[in-house]
C-alpha cells in the first residue's frame, strides 16, 4: 500500500534553512541539487516507510512512534500514520539533535 507524504511546515523551514544555508556558503546549484536529493529521500517513504529506524536520541527516552532515514548528513525525522507520512524535521546530523529533538516533537 502506498503512503501519502505530508511534509509539515516545520520541516518545509528545515528544507528553506538547509537550501538558504548551502546557496550562501556554497553554490545555488548545489543548493538547488541537495533540495531536489532531499525532498525525494522524502517521497521515497510512499513505497517503504518502514524502513527507516528510531532515532537514538529518541529511544533513550522511551519514544518510539518516530522513525528516521538519511541523505548525505541529514536527518529526516518521521512519523507513519494509517496511509500517510509525516515529516516533522530534516536537520543536520553534525548537530547534537537530542534537545532539539525533544523540543519539537514531543511538544
Amino acid at each position: 500500500m502506498k503512503h501519502n507524504v505530508q511534509i509539515i511546515s516545520d520541516a518545509e523551514e528545515d528544507i528553506v534553512d538547509i537550501f538558504t544555508y548551502v546557496s550562501l556558503h556554497d553554490t545555488e546549484e548545489k543548493a538547488k541539487y541537495l533540495l531536489e536529493k532531499i525532498e525525494g529521500t522524502c517521497l521515497s517513504l510512499k513505497e517503504y516507510p518502514k524502513r527507516g529506524h528510531v532515532p537514538p536520541e529518541l529511544e533513550r527516552i522511551g519514544v518510539y512512534n518516530y522513525r528516521e532515514i538519511h541523505f548525505k548528513p541529514y536527518r529526516i525525522i518521521y512519523e507513519i500514520g494509517e496511509r500517510e507520512v509525516f515529516i516533522h524535521c530534516v536537520l543536520d546530523g553534525r548537530r547534537s539533535l537530542q534537545e532539539l529533538l525533544e523540543r519539537r516533537l514531543l511538544r
